[in-house]
């Protein structure tokens, strides 16, 4: 029976796990909604009648949610193949998703209630894993593989 030298997922690394898979969840559901709406009557039958910039934004919204969908999936994949990427990858997935928080606080028309906290969360979470990341032996010993 052949021995596995590489240290085993867990301990800390299960909150930028478990973050990860949450955030993943998140896409799916919105990516959801916008396949959604693009198959409903209502918008094919509103469509010409939309203004211009509306429109380009909604698709605009559809990528960015495809583009977070697919990266954090690959994300997800390398970190369960605990790939030697990983640390590097997970760091720029934080920072965009921080940088997704702030243009949904800044030009969303959402309240302000739940703008805030998507951005304290994306705020929070990338103040603490980042530094995670970049120091952790953990992370230097479990993400080995090329």
């Amino acid at each position: 029976m052949a021995v596995d030298s590489k240290p085993r997922l867990g301990g800390w690394l299960m909150v930028p796990l478990a973050w990860l898979i949450v955030t993943l969840l998140a896409s799916t559901l919105t990516m959801t909604m916008y396949v959604t709406a693009l198959f409903s009557h209502a918008l094919s039958d509103n469509s010409p009648s939309l203004p211009q910039g509306l429109l380009l934004q909604w698709g605009a919204s559809l990528l960015t949610s495809a583009l977070v969908l697919g990266y954090s999936g690959w994300i997800l994949w390398i970190f369960c193949k605990r790939s030697q990427r990983l640390p590097r990858h997970y760091i720029i997935w934080l920072l965009l998703n921080l940088v997704l928080a702030i243009k949904t606080f800044v030009f969303s028309p959402v309240s302000d209630s739940l703008a805030i906290r998507t951005l304290l969360f994306a705020l929070l979470m990338t103040s603490i894993l980042v530094p995670y990341f970049k120091r952790s032996q953990r992370v230097k010993t479990t993400f080995v593989e090329s």
